[in-house]
C-alpha cells in the first residue's frame, strides 16, 4: 500500500479557521488539498496536518455539532 504524498499540494495550501475562534492562536485550521481537506493545530503548524476525505471532515463536524463527539 502506498500513501500518497501531499507536499506539495500543503505547500501552497490556504489555510482558514472559524470566525468564531476571535484572535487567540488555539484553534484547528483547514485547507482544501484538491479531493481532500487537511486539519491542523493552529499553536503547532510544524506539527503536520492530518489529511482526510470530504465526506470524513463532514462526518466529524456533524458529530461535534449534535454533539456524539
Amino acid at each position: 500500500m502506498t500513501v500518497p504524498s501531499y507536499n506539495a499540494l500543503l505547500a501552497q495550501a490556504r489555510w482558514r479557521k472559524s470566525s468564531y475562534s476571535g484572535g487567540a492562536n488555539d484553534c484547528v485550521e483547514i485547507a482544501e488539498l484538491g479531493e481532500h481537506v487537511a486539519v491542523r493545530d493552529s499553536k503547532d503548524v510544524e506539527l503536520g496536518p492530518l489529511v482526510f476525505s470530504p465526506g470524513a471532515v463532514r462526518e466529524l463536524v456533524g458529530g461535534i455539532v449534535s454533539g456524539r463527539v
